[in-house]
Order: structure tokens, then sequence, then C-alpha cells
């Protein structure tokens, strides 16, 4: 019998860091029901579609692909996502960033800009919670920022566009009050590249040269023409690269320089403030 129990019960992804999660929320999908559904109707059978699918999903999980591509969403912050191969996966540790920039600035209004936008996560994050702030989010992948536009109109927010710009190639002569960005931050040799979900994802979201600097420097060098005085700048960085950001960032003019810990204890993205003498 193919009830969920069992089919639960007998789900192997030996290479999923959560594989019981995993085949609740792909089981899930293919009945077209929340995970409560599967605790509460342990016993119900599925039909024959209904089971080709999750065998068809479970397959491709067992072979690498991430849920949420498999899936077509994901969560973030308050928000549901819909995701795609060509942008990176919305993570957990990015939403320090929005959690930072909003116990940092008042909800008066604001002009914010988010770097590489992918999905539109963190702009629509913002927007979400700051009516007052407009929000502007950029990526120099065209499929990218089609995207987030239609994150934006399912979610109905107004305060928020998005931009076909490689960092800040479209946006001369604007001014921000808040530049964020979760931009390609990993070495081209570490071997993570070759494991797990990242092996999906476009490298050019993921690799910055061959310290996983490079998009970083370019940032910092030219965000003080793009903001505000007295504008802040928040970067998310891997969790050994702190010490070299805040030294770039105090390189490059900006005061207040300094990082803050992820839920893991990891010093996970860096700012500072930059005062126009």
């Amino acid at each position: 019998m193919s009830t969920i129990e069992s089919l639960l019960n007998t789900a192997e992804l030996p290479d999923s860091p959560t594989p019981r999660l995993d085949a609740e929320l792909l089981l899930a999908a293919a009945l077209g029901k929340p995970r409560s559904y599967l605790r509460t109707w342990p016993e119900r059978e599925l039909d024959a579609d209904q089971l080709g699918l999750f065998r068809s999903h479970l397959q491709r999980r067992r072979q690498g692909e991430p849920v949420a591509y498999i899936l077509g969403h994901q969560g973030f912050w308050s928000l549901d996502l819909e995701v795609a191969p060509h942008t990176l996966i919305p993570r957990p540790d990015t939403e320090l960033l929005v959690e930072s920039a909003l116990a940092l600035l008042p909800a008066t209004p604001l002009a914010a800009l988010d770097l590489g936008t992918g999905t539109g996560a963190i702009a629509l994050a913002l927007a979400s919670e700051r009516p007052g702030w407009q929000v502007t989010g950029v990526d120099r992948v065209e499929d990218a920022v089609a995207l987030a536009e239609r994150n934006r109109q399912r979610l109905q927010l107004d305060n928020v566009r998005f931009l076909h710009s490689h960092w800040f190639s479209a946006l001369a002569g604007q001014r921000y009050g808040l530049i964020l960005s979760n931009p390609p931050y990993i070495r081209a040799d570490d071997r993570h590249l070759n494991q797990g979900d990242v092996r999906f994802e476009p490298s050019s979201a993921l690799v910055a040269g061959a310290d996983g600097l490079d998009d970083i420097r370019a940032i910092i060098q030219a965000a003080p023409q793009y903001l505000l005085a007295g504008g802040w700048l928040l970067l998310e960085h891997g969790f050994d690269q702190a010490e070299a950001v805040r030294e770039l960032l105090a390189t490059a003019g900006f005061s207040e320089a300094h990082s803050r810990r992820d839920l893991g204890g990891h010093e996970r993205i860096s700012l500072g403030r930059f005062d126009h003498e």
C-alpha cells in the first residue's frame, strides 16, 4: 500500500542532510497539501498520478537537485518566493541582512538598494516591512530580474522595483540611504562548490575570484558614489571573511565598520556608514 506513512518511512535520501524534511516537502507537494496534512492523515493512500509525481521528485532529489528547484518555491523572511535555477536559493542566513537593516534605520521614508537581487528576496522583505521605503533591486541576469518582478507582482508590493544592472551600471546619478548585497563570495577553488545544493546553483552568483572578495571589493569601492551622507552599506560574506571586509570598508572611508553574527555564531555580515566630506 502506498500510504503517506509508508512512503515517508521508506523514502531513501542518503545524501541529504535533512532526509525526512525533504521527503515531507516533496510528498506534500505531490498531494497539493500542506505538511501538516501528512501528520493528520498518515493512512491516506496516493493515487497513481500522485505516486508517480512523488517518485519523480524523490529521484531528482537523490541526484542532488535542491528541493527548492524541484518545487519551484522557497520561503524567506515571511514570504514565499518563486525560485529558478538561474538564481540562488534564498537562505535563512541572509535574513540577517534584513534584520540588521530594519534595526539600523527607522521606518521613515528612505531609498534602499539591493545589489544582485536574484529572486528579489532581500528587496521584497524590506519592502514588506517598510511601506514608506522605496526599494530598488538590480541584477545582471535578465531572467532573474523577470523572476523578481513576478514575485513582486504576486506579493502586491508597490514600493519596490527591479532593474537590469551589473551592480551600479544602470544607476548613474542615484543616491540611497541604504545599500545591501549578498554578492558572490566563494573562492574559485573552494571544495564546497562540488558538494550539496550549490552544484546546481549558478556559479556566477557564487564565485568571486581567487579569494572570494572580488565583487565585495568592487561594491565597496563604488558604493560611496551612490550613498547619501550617512548612508549605510551592508554586505553578506563568508564565515571567515569578516576581518578582511571590515578592513576594506575602513580603507574606503566607511566609519563604524563592524560585523554581526548569524544564528550559528559566525560573522556573516559586515557594515559601515559613509559620511561625505
